[in-house]
């Protein structure tokens, strides 16, 4: 199970990022023209058994945001480019993750990588997150689509740790628990459902 999933992640992705390159290449000028900085993003995330590794997103944000503000973004984040707040509606900055599942830091489908900050507070159930490569979708990815809205514009950051993480994580321990190829296959088009059509 673990050897074809890593075989179908890396066809996925090298196929996705050969078909994908023009518009990729795209946004990545985009990026650069619309606001001063990197066309990308990446931040340190913890991957499978806790190692820390760099990952790939178009950069949504202006420059040194996380030194402006918290990890967490909220609704209407004056910190979001105009440009940004499009790429992030519609799933667009998170493409560059192919790389990632290339490279093996990454599935398409798994736990969503989260900051050390907290990861580090793991214990118990919460442990079992780190066992499996971090994915670019997963069960709480469709849970959260618009994860902005649900963190409001009041301290995100607080509403981030006290309300949102504890149900992720739930639904990140149920991913390792029962992921299979079926379930990965119905999170996929979950995820393109949310993407395209926002249900």
């Amino acid at each position: 199970m673990v050897l074809m999933k890593r075989c179908l992640d890396f066809l996925f992705a090298l196929a996705g990022l050969a078909v994908l390159s023009p518009l990729l290449l795209a946004v990545a000028a985009l990026v650069k023209l619309t606001s001063p900085g990197p066309a990308f993003y990446m931040g340190v995330r913890a991957g499978k058994g806790g190692a820390p590794f760099r990952m790939f997103k178009f950069r949504t944000m202006v420059e040194n945001a996380d030194v402006i503000g918290g990890s967490s973004t909220g609704k209407d984040d004056p910190r979001v480019t105009r440009l940004g707040v499009w790429l992030r509606k519609h799933k667009v900055d998170e493409l560059p993750q192919l790389i990632n599942v290339l490279k093996g830091d990454m599935s398409l489908v798994g736990p969503r990588p989260e900051v050390l900050q907290y990861t580090r507070e793991y214990a118990g159930e919460e442990l079992l997150i780190l066992t499996v490569r971090p994915g670019i979708t997963d069960l709480a990815s469709v849970a959260f689509s618009r994860l902005d809205e649900a963190l409001g514009r009041e301290d995100p950051d607080r509403v981030y740790e006290q309300q949102v993480k504890p149900r992720k994580n739930a639904l990140r321990i149920q991913y390792v628990k029962e992921h299979c190829f079926l379930m990965d296959l119905k999170i996929i088009f979950r995820t393109l459902g949310r993407v395209l059509f926002g249900s």
